[in-house]
């Protein structure tokens, strides 16, 4: 069982930055993939960066391509999540993720952390 934890979370105004970490604990040793999933209020929970965690590949989702990017730092077991030219509807929660990607190079999900609020005002 992995642990994560997310951090970084707050209130932005529109084109401003933020930074998300997920710190990891507990079964670690056997990661492949870590990912940024996001779920704004009354919808769906969506996949929106992933990273293969031995090479450092990262997937996007096309709605965050350009503004935001995901990185790992294998020593410390922590992945980023880089949110830069953000909109009011980037506000959601975030969640950080460890699962791995499959045979056609889609993410599957595990072990999801608590969630940390992003809120973008317009």
């Amino acid at each position: 069982q992995v642990e994560l934890t997310e951090f970084g979370g707050g209130l932005v105004q529109a084109g401003g930055s933020l930074r998300l970490s997920c710190a990891a604990s507990g079964r670690t040793y056997n990661t492949y993939a870590r990912a940024w999933f996001r779920q704004a209020p009354g919808k769906e929970r969506l996949f929106v960066a992933g990273i293969r965690w031995r090479d450092g590949t990262p997937t996007y989702a096309d709605v965050v391509k350009g503004r935001f990017s995901i990185s790992r730092d294998i020593t410390s077991n922590t992945v980023y999540l880089q949110m830069r030219s953000l909109q009011p509807n980037d506000t959601a929660v975030y969640y950080c993720n460890d699962g791995y990607y499959d045979t056609r190079g889609t993410y599957i999900p595990n072990s999801f952390g608590q969630g940390t609020q992003v809120t973008v005002s317009s």
